[in-house]
């Protein structure tokens, strides 16, 4: 009986620290795929913040270079 006792204890420590160990691992694991997530989302922040930049400077380069292509008609008195 204390030997059958004494088995029943040891698979309920085993389950239930193996079952610690998971969710220890989960709990990291997620945090890590959050700092991830998060690490993504910045990097692709900044893609589109250079993206609309380079966008920005584009379109002031070609109205300057509208403007200094640009003939107006002489004046006649």
């Amino acid at each position: 009986m204390k030997r059958f006792a004494f088995f029943i204890l040891i698979l309920f420590s085993i389950l239930l620290g193996g079952s610690g160990l998971a969710s220890a691992q989960t709990r990291n694991s997620s945090r890590y795929d959050s700092h991830a997530v998060r690490k993504a989302n910045r990097k692709q922040q900044k893609a589109q913040k250079k993206y609309a930049k380079a966008q920005r400077k584009a379109e002031r380069k070609m109205l300057k270079t509208e403007r200094k292509n640009t003939s107006y008609p002489t004046r006649k008195f």
